[in-house]
């Protein structure tokens, strides 16, 4: 049976999948968006606690990891946040801004998924739900083989996200294009992700489960400062997250419980103090956890009862506490893959493959990884938009 034809076929309904189709649409091109999974925009969807955080007012490239860390510049400078502000704003689509510059829907994220399917209809894009990819090829043009018929285009945009979240539908589909078509990709590993304990630290720190500090986690000379959450298995919460990102196995992560702080000023200036360390140390932090960290490190007793050469140490370690992490806890709580198609395979310009004519990568599938706070859905909407100009 002879392919449908069309000017782009874009393989993956998310965030970089749809803005793509939309500005392709609005070229005048005739576009077809296959999604194997049965709504589009899974990951917009549960973005934020479902209220979407949808960009970051401090979009920076040096907010993304990358092998290349100027492969982004183009995108985002072609693409900023006030663009997709402004674009909400049209739709009448409320937001608000929750901290350090980023910004979420006040309804929900379907309001986003909504407008998007809305602006691909009245571009011409179509979208077709529950389309599963067997095979692509191509002869002259793209073949892309699928479980409801073969679609021909002159350009085929890959936009198929990374590995994380698997109940969603993720899968290694674009990671495997890209080899065929001889492009190299750069190794994958969860990012934005729950560390796990080693099973010691579990052992010992597995009673702080459901505890929440404000510490500053340091990996190397990459330092994160936020809320850290004690689990059952490890640390997640906002800093911990951010670093996994640039963890590796083996690594070690530095933690210092007080940043901003001096903890050997605090207890000189109360060294003629009766009172227990453990119970001064509860002025910073939760009662559970200054109890846990005394008896692990510290016998508590009374402040005036250590030398200054025992407040030194302790401070120290209050500062620079070390953990070796096991593991992450995988792709199934990663937010976000880090790696993906290497940047020297692609056009920073147009996103397409140097070494493959019309075809073209944009998204998560890309060796780009933004940090928490919107940065990784404000890259889809970039990198798509990008690709969206020429395919």
């Amino acid at each position: 049976m002879k392919p449908i034809e069309k000017d782009v076929v874009i393989i993956g309904a998310g965030a970089a999948g749809l803005t793509a189709g939309i500005e392709a649409g609005r070229r005048g091109r005739s576009v077809l968006i296959l999604e194997h999974n049965d709504q589009v925009g899974r990951k917009v969807r549960v973005s934020g606690g479902g209220r979407c955080n949808f960009t970051n007012l401090g979009i920076r490239p040096e907010h993304y990891i990358s092998r290349n860390p100027h492969f982004c510049k183009s995108a985002l400078a072609r693409y900023s946040p006030a663009d997709f502000i402004s674009r909400l704003e049209r739709h009448g689509i409320r937001y608000h801004e929750k901290e350090s510059g980023q910004l979420f829907c006040n309804g929900s994220s379907e309001q986003i998924v909504r407008m998007l399917v809305s602006e691909c209809g009245d571009a011409g894009a179509e979208i077709r739900l529950k389309c599963r990819v067997a095979g692509v090829e191509k002869r002259g043009r793209f073949i892309v083989r699928t479980d409801t018929g073969a679609f021909a285009s002159s350009s085929l945009l890959i936009a198929t996200g990374g590995l994380s979240y698997p109940a969603l539908g993720a899968s290694d589909l674009g990671f495997r294009m890209a080899r065929q078509f001889g492009l190299a990709v750069t190794p994958l590993k969860p990012a934005l992700v729950p560390l796990s304990f080693r099973r010691p630290d579990t052992a010992m720190l597995s009673p702080l489960s459901g505890v929440s500090i404000h510490a500053e986690l340091s990996c190397g000379p990459v330092k994160f400062q936020g809320p850290v959450l004690f689990t059952h298995h490890g640390l997640s919460g906002p800093a911990a997250l951010q670093i996994s990102s640039y963890w590796n196995q083996g690594d070690e992560i530095a933690i210092n419980l007080l940043p901003g702080r001096d903890a050997y000023a605090l207890f000189t200036e109360h060294h003629g103090s009766r009172m227990e360390l453990q119970n001064f140390l509860s002025r910073f932090f939760p009662k559970r956890f200054s109890s846990l960290w005394c008896s692990r490190f510290v016998p508590s007793k009374p402040l005036s009862l250590y030398s200054h050469r025992d407040l030194k140490a302790i401070s120290q370690k209050l500062h620079n506490w070390t953990i070796r992490p096991a593991d992450t806890e995988g792709y199934g709580k990663a937010e976000v893959t880090r790696g993906g198609i290497d940047t020297a395979e692609l056009s920073s310009k147009t996103m397409e493959a140097k070494k493959v004519a019309g075809l073209f990568f944009a998204g998560e599938v890309v060796d780009v990884t933004g940090q928490l706070g919107g940065y990784n859905l404000h890259w889809a909407w970039a990198s798509g938009y990008t690709a969206g100009q020429y395919v």
